[in-house]
């Protein structure tokens, strides 16, 4: 008796998911069951949800006729709702998960409490596995949400089990490289918006920039006999999952395939996304054992690297009596100061920059170069897309930068001290607005720069300067004020992150999106449901680029004045009431987080 209770022991700890996870899995489920922001993130992703499913049914079902007709219906409608739901979840539980995962591991190494981690029984392993299942747990349940909807709808027939189990597999791969990703980066540095930032570059560089530089060269040095095109762009997309699931979506909705198609095996791509995401792991469990081991000895990082270097003691000691005597004299309001002075990518900034610009400069000449030898330099298309890349860019950054000045003084303990100086409440939110913009103001430079350079060569119009002017300031200002608020209003930085990134998406791409459904249902109100979507900043950069290469005398707009085509006066005045709409928002969130300075300070 003894010996079979020891042996079933024995099994059962060995075959147990505990040797997988440990105690850090039990202790982050505990936490995250008390969080209020979880139950509250279900329920926005569920009412969001529930809303584009309405919506979709009434746009594909309000076409009027006889039953018959509508019954005919309802498997085109089953395929649209199913194939809304299942993009929806795809990319929001992504963008989750590199928020959630982006201070994993970061906290642990800034509290000093990895070091004390190694001490116990707790291996690397268990405290990377911990930390990633108990966020993706998270995320799963999100997407069992969508499961009986998805179910539901698909007895309105057209939509095979096949498609809903892989664009689910895809999804839950995508999620597992996205979520490693994000903890990988916040391995090396403590700021979640650094972290956030790198794992969105990232995952556009291998899923976007590099299949596009591949193709390019490809093509500019004639390389089809050795390779030919559907064999080139099966190896390009299949391990990417945004392709794979735009060809998983194209099988269910169109009977017949264009010939040609690359073919397409969503298991095959799962296993890469998997085995990516394996090798990615393996590298911060190696990375949080050194961190760890590092805290548990008592080598607390750079400085005792600084330490070691010094040929003997009194070296040693010598700099830092020099340390401490050095100091700087302030000038100016002291946050404003301080903000103008503080690092954007960590103590390490000089060589962070300087690689990140180098990097950044070479891929960009690049694909200048690459479209120069293409003879697709002037086309419209190519300087729209431009735009919008480094217009999302230019907001990825503010939205991330703003919802962080004030959350990180709180997790830092130094907001208090703040507040029980002599400044005024104006004077601190002016330098932390100020610090915003000049961090984010780089990234922003690449958008006017590319304009300035392009308008130098002749391909786009003078006007596109002041127009792109015109446009990056209502932006800035706005994701400034409104990361300032939601900043002011949370203690952590990720809730701020999160919730700023969900005000950019819901307005610039969740409400244009049911607008655009709602104008196609009810054709009376759509002239100012199209006259809302030009508010929209996106709207304005193709539409400034657009009419600076092909015409610049006219500007096609959805709906302003009337008409979908006007002069640049029109369209200029448009985009200054536009911007002083936002710039007037931006404030009025700036005000509000004033007002909340000296609420919930701990």
């Amino acid at each position: 008796m003894l010996m079979t209770t020891a042996l079933w022991n024995f099994f059962g700890c060995f075959f147990s998911l505990s040797r997988l996870t440990g105690p850090i899995f039990d202790k982050e489920l505990r936490v995250s069951s008390r969080r209020r922001r979880n139950y509250v993130l279900r329920f926005v992703y569920l009412a969001f949800l529930t809303t584009f499913l309405v919506l979709i049914w009434i746009e594909v079902m309000d076409h009027g006729g006889s039953g018959l007709y509508r019954m005919s219906r309802m498997a085109e409608a089953g395929k649209a709702i199913v194939a809304c739901i299942v993009w929806f979840q795809f990319c929001v539980t992504q963008i989750v998960a590199v928020i959630m995962l982006s201070t994993s591991i970061s906290d642990e190494i800034y509290h000093r409490t990895l070091g004390l981690l190694m001490t116990t029984p707790i291996n690397s392993f268990q405290i990377v596995m911990g930390k990633l299942l108990s966020k993706l747990l998270q995320l799963i349940l999100l997407l069992a949400i969508s499961l009986p909807l998805l179910a539901i709808v698909r007895v309105f027939g057209g939509v095979p089990w096949s498609y809903v189990i892989s664009s689910l597999c895809i999804t839950l791969a995508t999620i597992i490289f996205v979520g490693s990703l994000s903890l990988f980066f916040s391995i090396f540095t403590r700021k979640a918006y650094v972290v956030i930032i790198l794992t969105c570059l990232t995952i556009a560089a291998l899923f976007a920039l590099l299949p596009f530089m591949a193709f390019m060269f490809w093509h500019a040095f004639e390389l089809r006999p050795a390779i030919s095109e559907k064999t080139l762009f099966e190896i390009l997309l299949l391990p990417n999952p945004y392709c794979n699931l735009f060809f998983n979506t194209m099988i269910m909705t169109t009977p017949r395939l264009p010939g040609g198609m690359p073919s397409f095996a969503w298991p095959l791509h799962c296993g890469i996304i998997l085995a990516a995401s394996v090798v990615l792991l393996s590298v911060c469990v190696i990375r949080v054992r050194k961190v760890g081991l590092r805290q548990a000895t008592g080598q607390l990082g750079s400085s005792s690297r600084k330490r070691r270097s010094c040929k003997n003691p009194s070296q040693a000691l010598a700099g830092e009596q020099d340390l401490a005597v050095e100091h700087r004299r302030i000038t100016g309001p002291p946050v404003l100061w301080k903000e103008l002075r503080s690092h954007t990518l960590g103590r390490r900034k000089l060589l962070t920059v300087i690689g990140a610009v180098s990097i950044c400069l070479i891929v960009l000449l690049v694909t200048y170069v690459l479209c120069l030898m293409e003879d697709i330099l002037d086309d419209e298309e190519i300087q729209m897309t431009y735009a919008v890349i480094f217009l999302g860019l230019g907001m990825l950054s503010t939205v991330v930068l703003a919802s962080t000045c004030i959350t990180s003084e709180k997790e830092s303990r130094s907001w208090p001290l703040l507040l029980t100086t002599t400044l005024d409440d104006k004077d601190i939110l002016f330098g932390k607005f100020v610090g915003t913009v000049r961090r984010c103001l780089p990234v922003w430079l690449l958008l006017l720069g590319h304009t300035v350079l392009f308008s130098l060569t002749a391909i786009l119009h003078p006007v596109a300067i002041l127009q792109t002017g015109i446009l990056m300031t209502g932006v800035i200002v706005f994701l400034a004020g409104s990361g300032l608020y939601f900043s002011s209003c949370y203690k952590r930085t990720t809730t701020a992150v999160m919730m700023n990134s969900a005000l950019a998406v819901v307005i610039w791409a969740i409400i244009p999106f049911i607008m655009a459904i709602i104008g196609g249902i009810h054709r009376e109100v759509r002239p100012l449901i199209e006259t809302c979507i030009d508010t929209n900043p996106f709207v304005h950069a193709v539409v400034i680029f657009e009419a600076a290469v092909d015409n610049p005398g006219s500007y096609r707009w959805f709906n302003y004045g009337g008409s979908n085509s006007t002069d640049g006066v029109a369209s200029t005045i448009w985009m200054l009431t536009c911007m002083v709409g936002y710039v007037s928002l931006g404030l009025l969130f700036a005000w509000r987080a004033k007002c909340r300075f000296r609420r919930n300070i701990f």
